[in-house]
């Protein structure tokens, strides 16, 4: 493996690891050599994401980031860190004639607060050295809107634009920020997706990928690339995943 690409002696986070995206990110991270601290809500599933990691050192945290004391406990139990990846979300489809406010409070908690907070307490405790790598996980439906995705996307693209705005002011320490947008990707979110759409609108989603649909080791690399010293000079965009056209 060339040096640019190689996480050994390297310490990250993963968030959301007990399935889909999140597993699949610390699997492949462990296999470049990196050292994780992976958390999420389900201790069985969790394990099971733990006991795939290549190599030794790892950790697992049980944390239920919608809340702040979890949040807080998690980043001050942190050793240094050289990246974090953001891969915890959630999805509901609801037509905006349907939306109440505690929709917008559940939505936003997981897949904006989670993150931007759990980021600002890291920074805070300076727990991220200096060269680092943060993602972030928007979608690509920020570019393609689907019916019943308001809250969804809304989430999703104020995530974006906090990426943007936190590479700016951790530029001088030459921490990086970026933000991956990905199509649809066989996990058990897609599956849920699946089970509430309508074919023709499954349909639909699948021609915006001439690609096809992905798997979690087609979002993994990308994340692997932007964790490691190839990506130096790349902070602050949002990069759309899928071949979506």
């Amino acid at each position: 493996m060339h040096k640019l690409f190689d996480l050994s002696g390297k310490t990250f986070l993963v968030t959301g690891a007990s399935s889909g995206i999140g597993r699949q990110c610390a699997a492949t991270i462990s296999e470049c050599g990196g050292t994780l601290i992976i958390s999420g809500r389900n201790a069985e599933r969790l394990n099971e994401t733990f006991l795939m990691l290549k190599g030794d050192g790892h950790k697992q945290v049980i944390a239920d980031l919608s809340t702040d004391e979890a949040i807080e406990n998690l980043a001050d139990g942190l050793p240094p860190l050289n990246g974090l990846v953001h891969c915890a979300g959630i999805t509901a489809p609801i037509p905006v004639k349907f939306i109440r406010s505690r929709h917008i409070d559940d939505m936003m908690r997981v897949n904006y607060y989670a993150p931007v907070l759990l980021t600002t307490r890291i920074l805070s405790k300076k727990k991220l050295l200096d060269h680092s790598s943060i993602v972030f996980f928007s979608t690509i439906a920020t570019k393609f809107p689907y019916y019943g995705g308001s809250l969804y996307i809304s989430s999703k693209s104020a995530l974006s634009g906090f990426s943007m705005v936190l590479a700016l002011e951790l530029a001088p320490k030459g921490i990086r920020s970026n933000c991956l947008l990905p199509g649809f990707v066989r996990t058990p979110m897609y599956e849920a997706t699946e089970e509430h759409a309508s074919p023709e609108a499954m349909k639909k989603f699948e021609m915006l990928h001439p690609l096809g649909i992905g798997d979690p080791e087609d979002v993994a690399g990308p994340v692997c690339f932007l964790l490691s010293d190839a990506s130096r000079w790349i902070t602050g965009i949002n990069i759309p995943l899928g071949g979506s056209l």
